[in-house]
């Protein structure tokens, strides 16, 4: 008969970023008898996922779940909500097309969304409709958050926030000072070796050792303890993903929109994430560029730029050591994947929480569904570079994992095939490739002129579209209201 095991009693989280201080107040909330220490100061820019100023759908449930109000990222965090991301010039000039979250078409939508898209066009007509409650709404600028437990018209659309993201770290730190978590504001050195596969200790710059069951690595892309493990492996990923330098901008004016944009240029893409502190511009290219021409390119004043080497560890969790976000897997920032899969990693980490002593079967859990997360990532930001105008800009490059059967599949047939832990649902992926510039094929069985069914789901689609628009105020009317008379949105 086993006997329970007993609790961890110290957690140390090296990297006092965003993400380390998360990890901290997820850790303090699943073990409020554990000592949580966060050590060191914020990563450098290049760690992505700290730097986010935004986030996915999945980290909405997750601050849920870990105390943290939506309204106050919004009022205290520069908090504002994306509906859509257009992404623009990835299928060729003038090419645009919509990612919304989480919305499932009925099959003979898709069906005609498909046998559209084939369609020719006459000049200046649009694209077929996406049949796409998000971007009507985003369109018309008109959106507030659901009330909970309350249906609505809106209540099926899916969204996801931004925030400032110094301001963001600033509410963490709250909430993580009113849990009783400990901060050591001196950078880790090194670590001391302990029994077997584990450390016992990270030596702190001035030789103090901090023990502990267990270290979390949130230290950006330097993965200070992981990469000092001496199982520690790294995977490249450079033959798939072919951004090397990173260029980042000062923040424009401050935009309020429920879209944000990710094109594709002749150097390289651009990312804008609209925000109430200005908007974030990114420019991501495989060879370097002078600063006047990263500039012209960012339309903005360049602050940094990173040299990037995209990748991952072999396996997140060694010994007693387990990495997230940055630490764990380098690539380029295209959306908010960076944030999305360290959150995701760190609910995976809450999930198989561990005792002591650490289970085998549990690091080799944790490990088997965190890479399947981080190529899940590295999938879906290679079919952005397999997209027919990329290959262009970036050349051509083979496609990891089952990308190729993803896109095989979508344009024969318009079906996504199922994959284990990937960052986007199925009809996400869908809408991915078709903004990408791909068209997605019909079955033999949906050739027909008309599948039958379409007219009512078209109509039934038109009346649900129409009751979001009556239901849904101005956003930016609503974001002032919630603010309050004299505060600038």
């Amino acid at each position: 008969m086993s006997a329970p095991r007993q609790p961890l009693r110290r957690v140390v989280v090296a990297g006092s970023g965003p993400l380390g201080i998360l990890a901290a107040i997820a850790l303090r909330r699943a073990l409020p008898g554990c000592e949580v220490v966060v050590v060191g100061e914020a990563p450098g820019p290049a760690a992505f996922a700290d730097h986010a100023a935004s986030a996915m759908p999945f980290t909405n449930k997750l601050h849920d779940r870990l105390g943290i109000a939506e309204a106050d990222l919004v009022r205290r965090a520069g908090g504002s909500y994306r509906l859509v991301t257009r992404l623009a010039g990835w299928g060729g000039v003038g090419h645009e097309g919509l990612l919304a979250y989480g919305e499932t078409l009925p099959s003979v939508l898709k069906t005609a969304f498909a046998r559209n898209w084939g369609r020719v066009r006459l000049p200046g007509e649009g694209a077929p409709s996406a049949f796409s409650l998000a971007a009507v709404l985003a369109e018309a600028g008109r959106f507030a958050p659901p009330p909970p437990g309350e249906p609505t018209p809106i209540s099926a659309v899916d969204y996801a926030l931004r925030w400032n993201p110094a301001a963001y770290r600033d509410l963490l730190i709250e909430v993580a000072a009113g849990l009783g978590v400990i901060h050591v504001p001196v950078h880790p050195e090194g670590i001391a070796p302990g029994a077997g596969d584990e450390i016992a200790a990270i030596r702190l710059a001035g030789g103090d050792l901090i023990a502990a069951d267990l270290f979390i690595d949130c230290s950006g892309p330097a993965a200070q303890l992981i990469a000092a493990h001496p199982r520690f492996a790294f995977i490249d990923w450079s033959a798939s993903l072919p951004t090397r330098h990173v260029y980042l901008a000062a923040p424009g004016a401050p935009r309020l929109a429920l879209e944000d944009r990710l094109s594709l240029g002749a150097a390289g893409w651009l990312s804008a994430v609209a925000g109430r502190d200005g908007t974030h511009l990114m420019l991501g290219t495989a060879a370097p560029l002078s600063r006047a021409a990263a500039e012209a390119q960012l339309g903005s004043r360049a602050t940094g730029m990173v040299n990037l080497t995209p990748g991952r560890v072999q396996a997140p969790w060694l010994g007693n050591v387990l990495a997230l976000g940055d630490a764990a897997a380098r690539f380029e920032p295209l959306g908010p994947l960076h944030l999305d899969l360290a959150h995701r990693q760190l609910a995976l980490l809450i999930e198989l929480l561990p005792g002591r002593p650490i289970c085998a079967h549990e690091r080799a859990e944790y490990n088997r569904r965190s890479v399947l997360m981080m190529e899940g990532v590295h999938e879906v930001l290679a079919l952005h570079f397999a997209a027919p105008a990329a290959a262009a800009v970036f050349g051509a490059r083979p496609l990891p994992g089952r990308a190729a059967e993803v896109i095989d599949q979508f344009t024969r047939r318009g079906r996504i095939p199922f994959r284990e832990e990937m960052p986007l649902l199925g009809q996400e992926q869908f809408a991915l490739l078709a903004a990408l510039g791909w068209a997605p094929g019909l079955p033999p069985a949906a050739l027909a002129t008309a599948a039958p069914g379409e007219a009512a789901a078209r109509a039934a689609f038109e009346a649900e579209a129409r009751a979001a628009l009556a239901f849904a105020p101005p956003y930016e009317a609503w974001l002032a209201s919630v603010l309050g008379a004299g505060v600038r949105v």
